[in-house]
Parts: C-alpha cells; structure tokens; sequence
C-alpha cells in the first residue's frame, strides 16, 4: 500500500508565491519612481503619492490618504507639512462634517502635479511597455481587486487608528 503523499517542505502554496512576487514588485517599483520622478522633481515618494491621490481624489483628510495609500499616519503627516510649506496643498472645507479637515491641491500644487506627469509616464512605459493592452487592463483590475482585499485587512486589524 502506497504511503498517502505529503506536501514536500520546499513546495509552497501557490498563494504564497503569489505574496512573495507582490513583495517584489511592491520593492522594486520604488526604484524607478524615486529616480525617475521624485529625484529629478525634488520631493520624496510619500510627497508624491500624496499629489497623486490628491490630484486623482480631490480634497481628502489625512486620515483618508493614510486609507488609501496604506502608509503611517506619521508619514502622511510629514507630507502634508511638507507640501503646506512649499504652498502646494491648502485647506479645503467639507460642508458635511465642520470638523473634518481636508486638504486639496493649490495652483502651486497642480503646477508641481503636472510637473511630475511626463517622468511618471515615462516610468509607466518603462515598465509596462512589455504587455498588451488586454493584460493591462486584466492587471489593473486584478490590483484593484488586492487593493481592496488589503484596504479590508488593514481595517479590520487596525480599526481605531487615527492621524493625529
């Protein structure tokens, strides 16, 4: 009678594999956008990505970006200052809630966004260049998909959790 088989130690879940290459991906892609956006811009990728959501989303509150961009509340906190001081973002009013306390982009900050485009594009060729347009498109609904399943675990482990 054959002995019934067992998972070898070295044969892991394909699920987990799958983890390990968003890892990489999630490291690797730093690269590119520090020296080919952030570097030649002069702001750091926190910076950006804050642009970014601010230019894609509209007026948001810290603890908005920090949702979406699933980074600290400290870093999301030094942005903002940082971009307050450069005159890129300002106070924005949300008629529905007098205590929230949204910012948006100002001229400045739609100015230094746009400035941002073409290296960004350039990066976004760079890397992606290599798929179709299907699998583009397959991609991004596969990312929007992990986002959300992240977006829920980061709410569920860390619900209570404030920017300050």
């Amino acid at each position: 009678m054959d002995a019934p088989a067992t998972p070898s130690a070295d044969r892991q879940d394909d699920t987990f594999e799958l983890l390990i290459r968003l890892l990489k991906l999630g490291s690797f892609i730093n690269a590119p956008m520090k020296e080919g956006v952030c570097d030649p811009s002069g702001i750091s990728q926190i910076e950006l990505k804050v642009l970014m959501a601010l230019a894609g989303e509209g007026a948001l509150a810290g603890h908005d970006l920090v949702e979406i961009m699933g980074v600290p509340a400290m870093n999301v906190s030094r942005a903002l200052m940082t971009l307050r001081e450069r005159g890129w973002i300002e106070d924005a009013l949300d008629p529905d809630n007098r205590r929230r306390k949204p910012v948006r982009l100002s001229a400045a900050g739609e100015a230094a966004y746009a400035a941002t485009l073409p290296a960004a594009q350039q990066v976004a060729a760079d890397l992606l260049s290599g798929l179709t347009a299907r699998q583009r498109r397959d991609f991004a609904a596969l990312a929007d998909k992990v986002i959300g399943n992240m977006t829920a675990w980061i709410r569920a482990h860390h619900e209570g959790v404030k920017l300050g």
